[in-house]
């Protein structure tokens, strides 16, 4: 039995669109299927798996995608990607979530000897 294309379109709900965390999170989800996962924006098909090709699609809110994979696992790869890109990448845009594991400007790392 040969793999299966499957196509979904989607629309990037997320204000900021795919930015850095955003698309570092596409291509996380994308590399744990073992389907070849493509990302196609007008013109432009990319890598899905690739953080550096998911953020040249340059895709803000409102952008529509279509997102191809092939392989055996193509569908379910189509849904859990779905469901992260419909979610507006749910929860990441937590205004302390980079900055909480370092030290404040009045915190000191250095010996103050």
């Amino acid at each position: 039995m040969s793999d299966q294309t499957h196509l979904a379109k989607m629309t990037i709900v997320n204000p900021q669109g795919l930015h850095m965390r955003p698309a570092y999170l596409f291509a996380e989800m994308a590399a744990k299927f073992q389907s070849k996962i493509e990302v196609v924006k007008e013109h432009l098909r990319i890598d899905g798996k690739s953080v550096l090709s998911v953020l040249t699609l340059g895709a803000a809110q409102g952008t529509t995608i279509d997102v191809e994979a092939t392989g055996p696992d193509a569908s379910d790869a189509l849904e859990a990607l779905n469901d992260l890109v419909s979610s507006g990448f749910a929860g990441l845009e937590s205004p302390t979530a980079d900055t909480e594991s370092f030290p404040t400007p009045t915190e000191s790392t250095a010996d103050p000897r």
